[in-house]
């Protein structure tokens, strides 16, 4: 069965390069002609791993092409996975797979809602790919995926295609655990990390905001029916802290080149949870306020 690629970013590039480099049919799904053209004058995808460049010829058209679609990885933001569906919805066979790689939480639920006849698989992933150039991708870091879907813990019969492309991977019956878990991680480091302007490994510098997050957070998780995800949180977030010292978090590489964050699918998120629960997070909401503040004063989106 191919797979349709929608998001020709960083980590739907990587997927699109390695399992077309284990034989399985793929295509990806380009946002307009002019994207579809610039494409097709590169010649493909370039995968660059270890220092290693091979380029993949893999196929790729538009959205408004014809052909049904039964299995979509969607790997754009947050922000645009509901419209990016949208263009492509009337192409989706009854009982098509969608596999939702996005950051955050909320635009997944946006997704399934819209697509009721279809079965949407929500994905979790730590790895690491960056674009040094349109249409080359770099694996820059060994991670893993897990996948799950809310409403059926049955896995699809088809993990094994991911064994052999290399994707490692594991089927999560909690999956929600894994990104509440991943949510609170971000929140708790990515905010901070933009207004202090500083790489992750800088927030060592600030050991009593990150402490004061977390323990807010806990509270939260606890309030959302997740106690698993708020297990040792602060410890987490301090190994994640000195475990990517070097790296820029994405939000931070978001503003510091004048793109749209996913701030309402991280914060803007656990915020508007903690208010459905009527739960006092204080310092979560001052640390939306002064995101939302840098965020206008560079002239970027607010949501």
């Amino acid at each position: 069965m191919t797979w349709h690629i929608l998001g020709a970013g960083s980590l739907g590039s990587l997927w699109a390069a390695r399992l077309a480099r284990a034989g399985m049919p793929v295509r990806l799904i380009l946002r307009n002609r002019q994207r579809l053209e610039a494409y097709q004058q590169a010649g493909g995808l370039t995968l660059i791993e270890s220092g290693q460049a091979q380029q993949y010829a893999i196929a790729a058209e538009l959205p408004q092409a014809d052909t049904p679609i039964h299995r979509l990885l969607l790997a754009c933001k947050a922000y645009d996975a509901q419209s990016a569906v949208a263009t492509i919805a009337e192409r989706l066979a009854p009982g098509a797979e969608l596999l939702l790689l996005q950051n955050g939480l909320g635009s997944q639920d946006e997704v399934a809602q819209r697509l009721p006849k279809q079965r949407c698989l929500f994905v979790s992933s730590t790895e690491g790919a960056f674009r040094p150039a349109d249409f080359q991708v770099v694996f820059a870091g060994n991670g893993h995926n897990w996948l799950g879907d809310p409403s059926d813990a049955q896995p699809p019969t088809w993990l094994h295609e991911l064994q052999r492309a290399g994707i490692a991977h594991q089927w999560s019956p909690d999956i929600l655990t894994r990104l509440w878990r991943k949510l609170a991680l971000n929140c708790a480091i990515n905010p901070l990390t933009v207004l202090h302007d500083c790489r992750n490994g800088g927030l060592i510098e600030h050991p009593a905001e990150v402490a004061t997050l977390c323990i807010e957070l806990d509270e939260l998780l606890q309030r959302c029916g997740q106690p698993a995800a708020a297990e040792n949180l602060h410890e987490e977030v301090q190994r994640v802290i000195s475990a990517t010292a070097a790296n820029y978090s994405s939000m931070h590489q978001d503003v510091a080149q004048g793109r749209r964050t996913e701030i309402s699918y991280l914060l803007g998120y656990a915020c508007a949870a903690a208010q459905r629960h009527q739960l006092h997070v204080p310092h979560l909401q001052h640390l939306q306020q002064r995101l939302l503040r840098h965020l206008d004063d560079r002239g970027l989106p607010l949501n």
